[in-house]
Formats: C-alpha cells, structure tokens, sequence
C-alpha cells in the first residue's frame, strides 16, 4: 500500500527557512571542513567520479555517522526532556574535539544564525539556550544553534540531519570543481545518488560520539604540505 505523507504548515515553514538559512548566500555565511579533499586530489587518490563517490561516502560512514548525526540526535533528546544544563555541557564538550579554526568558525557562524533567527522563539528550553550563548555564558556551535532552530520550527532531527548533511556534501562536493577536472554534471549525478543513502545512514549512526576519522588521518599525515582546508563564504 502506497504511503503518502501530509505536510503540516508549521514543517512548511521550517523547511523555507532552512533551505534559506543553509544556503551559502545568506547574509550568514556557510562553512563546511574539507575532510581532506585537497591532499586527496594532489595525491591522486580522486580523479574521477567514482574515486569522488567513495571519498563522499567514507565523510558520511567515519565522520557524519560518528560524530555529527549522533550529538545531534543528542541535542534533540536534551532539547525534549528540557535538560539545558546538559545541552550547555555538551555545546562545550563538542567544541573542545574540534580543531581550533574548525571550532572557531562553528562558533562565528552559530552567533551569525542566531542574529538571523532569535526571534518569536516560543519554546522555553530553545529560548533560555539562545540566551546564554547570547550571553557568552555557553559556546553555541552552528549545529547546535541549528539543531535547536529545528526543534523550535518542528522539523523532527532525522528531517533535518538530511537536509543538513545534503547542504555540507553539496559544498565539499562543489569545491572539487576548482581543484579537480571532475565535471559539474558528474557530481550532480553523485549527489543525487545520495538521497536515498543518506536516510539510512541517519538511522544507522553510532549511539557514541567520537571525532576519529582513519581516511582523514591517513592522507593529511601523507601530504605534510598541504592541510585542510575550511571552506567558507
């Protein structure tokens, strides 16, 4: 039996504004860390589309799987059992396994969202969050300034971790077209070849965070020269 699903108003609305407020172009900047991409290509370990696919996908299995898609799902738990001083605990945990500069642009582009974004917030626990990092008094990542955004709106954590997760391939992706002969028309077919992917992998991630990513240590230790890069606008 086909299913078909309702859109309410309220997911609506939360869907505009995030397809807004991930977009690159707003006033509020995006980043997004390489993971490597550079010495990959200069080592040749990309070339071509299919080498692009598995480096795409190893990002999602040892990266967004272990770390991101799980403290996410962490902060909307938090979020709904109204426990702030968790959340505040765990938006200082996550900075602190992060590298300096990828810290320092998560926190920038958090305090950008909120400028854009703290208004009419209802929701109590949402609303006493955005306060302290206003205040100075907790860290206020992107993803958890984001992922509180979203419970805010009403969009469920796995809606969100989709559309979150296709916005930061999208841009990894599209900084391939600069220092790869990699055609657009390829990655668009490699980023479309990830929709239905990305759905399960969500549900599959890990139930513990952990900021070790092998392929990523690998190749950045194989091109001493040459360090990752933050992509941001």
């Amino acid at each position: 039996m086909e299913m078909h699903t309702t859109v309410t108003k309220m997911n609506t609305k939360a869907l505009s504004r995030f397809i807004q407020l991930l977009d690159g172009i707003f006033p509020s900047g995006a980043f997004v860390h390489s993971f490597g991409l550079e010495p990959h290509v200069v080592l040749g370990f990309i070339n071509d589309k299919n080498s692009l696919k598995i480096f795409l996908k190893n990002i999602i299995e040892d990266q967004y799987q272990k770390m991101e898609f799980t403290i996410v799902k962490k902060v909307f738990t938090l979020l709904k059992e109204d426990k702030l001083k968790h959340l505040l605990k765990e938006d200082k945990k996550f900075a602190s396994m992060l590298s300096f500069e990828w810290a320092k642009a998560s926190k920038d582009l958090g305090e950008n969202y909120l400028k854009h974004i703290d208004f009419d917030i209802k929701n109590s626990i949402v609303k006493e969050y955005f306060k302290k990092v206003q205040n100075k008094e907790t860290y206020g990542n992107e993803l958890f300034i984001l992922s509180s955004y979203a419970y805010e709106l009403g969009l469920d954590e796995d809606t969100f971790l989709l559309l979150w997760a296709k916005k930061s391939l999208i841009n990894i992706a599209s900084a391939s077209l600069k220092i790869s002969r990699i055609k657009p028309s390829e990655i668009q077919q490699i980023l479309f070849s990830f929709d239905g992917v990305l759905e399960e992998k969500i549900k599959q991630s890990s139930t513990k965070v952990s900021n070790f990513n092998p392929l990523f240590e690998e190749v950045i230790f194989s091109h001493l020269n040459l360090e990752p890069k933050m992509f941001t606008t």
